[in-house]
């Protein structure tokens, strides 16, 4: 079992409900960060939120969620520490850890259903990084100090 950190903005907070009570049940243990409510929010506040936990260790994956997905995405990925993925289908979330050792999984509310958001999930906690060719890859998305000129 994990330790996933959850969080949301106003538009995904059904679906974040949903996720927590059904990752709970399978007997990970789960932080929601937020909000607990329907006051509208802002997402950056949120994505900014799960990023730090993650990045301080307090979480192994987090799970990031608002109307599209594509805004608390971008606030997760400010943080070096963080690779997000924002996926709509399993293959993505599987890839999105077996490539790029994803370590928190972006889903949009208003475009997931929640059965598919439970395939993702489940694709994004079972699948491991892949490793070998993948490594230098992933290093060069939180250094791009090390990333060479292609040209």
């Amino acid at each position: 079992m994990m330790r996933i950190a959850i969080a949301s903005d106003h538009a995904a907070l059904d679906l974040k409900r949903a996720l927590y009570d059904w990752l709970t049940e399978a007997g990970h243990e789960v932080a929601d960060l937020g909000p607990h409510d329907a006051t509208s929010v802002d997402y950056p506040d949120y994505g900014y939120k799960l990023a730090a936990a993650v990045a301080a260790g307090e979480a192994e994956r987090g799970i990031a969620l608002c109307g599209s997905g594509i805004g608390i995405s971008i606030a997760v990925n400010r943080n070096p520490a963080c690779r997000c993925a924002l996926v709509s289908e399993p293959l993505s979330a599987r890839l999105s850890r077996e490539h790029n050792d994803t370590n928190v999984l972006a889903l949009g509310a208003r475009l997931t259903g929640i059965d598919m958001a439970k395939a993702c999930v489940d694709a994004f906690l079972t699948t491991p990084f892949g490793g070998d060719r993948h490594v230098r890859r992933v290093t060069k998305l939180s250094n791009p100090v090390f990333a060479k000129d292609p040209a």
